[in-house]
């Protein structure tokens, strides 16, 4: 028997779809890799805000990001040899890409171009980073998952001081770390666990160090396992379920509220963000079927670094 009552379904709706005629033929070097024997027209992720309210999402399969305005307008900002995975917009305009192939990345949004940032380690190359964040010092933390799971529990997840330029590993025995976000004060950093089907705890001391690191929840099961995250101005944690169609959502002590289920027919849902009114509007990547989705909540998502 659960410990807690059901968490209260809530319903999406559908924001906006990826016109067909940016969709492609199906077949990648990453489709044949990750879904194989699949045809991915696109796949979805990491939507992230500008101050302006234009979401930027990216197109791992096909090297590409796009912009979408606060009408559901869609305009390709860059294609590139690269798998871009998770989005977030710094303080100062500039775009970090957590690319699966070439490390992070910066784009220009003015001038569209696309650098390399930050792609090897002691003169490693990464595993395949996949997600992003930055805490409200400027801090830039990253997961790198590449083909890591429970047969291989050696994923990582970085931390970058971009003034001191030093960067440190936290952790190298993850099961496929993947979307990562500080809890409300900042005391620890939440990681999903993909293939292990959980939300990791990192406690950060003031050296920046961790230690103690725990499990803070466990999700259900199934297929695939949680992914993006993020968190609203109560500290509740929204975490994507990427083969059960839905978003799980958390109180400070992992007690279960909601599930927000997709509204298509798909059931990737990866990544998400908060924008809108008075920033209570999530907005949701279902990668499946190149939809993004919507849903009012009670709580405004909590500020990010990159809104000034």
């Amino acid at each position: 028997m659960s410990l807690y009552a059901p968490p209260q379904d809530l319903q999406t709706e559908v924001f906006s779809r990826m016109p067909e005629k940016f969709w492609r033929e199906g077949d990648s070097d990453w489709v044949r890799a990750n879904k194989p024997g699949q045809r991915i027209s696109c796949f979805l992720e990491g939507p992230s805000f500008d101050n302006a309210g234009n979401l930027y999402v990216t197109d791992i399969p096909y090297g590409r990001i796009f912009r979408i305005s606060p009408a559901g307008h869609w305009e390709l900002v860059v294609e590139y040899d690269g798998w871009p995975n998770g989005l977030k917009i710094h303080a100062d305009g500039r775009v970090f890409v957590a690319d699966y192939k070439r490390g992070i990345l910066v784009l220009d949004p003015r001038s569209k171009t696309i650098e390399p940032f930050l792609t090897h380690r002691r003169s490693e190359g990464f595993k395949g980073v996949n997600d992003l964040f930055f805490d409200q010092a400027g801090h830039l933390y990253f997961t790198d998952q590449g083909q890591t799971g429970m047969h291989d529990p050696s994923g990582r997840v970085f931390r970058y001081d971009l003034q001191q330029q030093r960067l440190d590993c936290l952790i190298d025995n993850g099961p496929s770390p993947n979307g990562l976000v500080m809890d409300l004060h900042e005391n620890a950093l939440l990681v999903a666990m993909t293939r292990g089907n959980a939300v990791w705890r990192l406690p950060i001391q003031q050296d920046g160090a961790t230690t103690k690191v725990g499990v803070f929840t466990a999700l259900a099961g199934g297929v695939s396992g949680a992914d993006g995250m993020a968190l609203d101005d109560e500290g509740n944690l929204y975490v994507c379920d990427a083969g059960n169609g839905c978003v799980w959502v958390f109180d400070p002590h992992a007690v279960p509220l909601y599930r927000i289920r997709a509204c298509t027919a798909g059931k990737t849902v990866t990544n998400l963000a908060f924008g809108g009114e008075n920033n209570r509007t999530l907005f949701i990547t279902e990668s499946a079927t190149g939809h993004i989705l919507k849903v009012t909540l009670p709580h405004a998502g909590k500020t990010l670094f990159s809104h000034t």
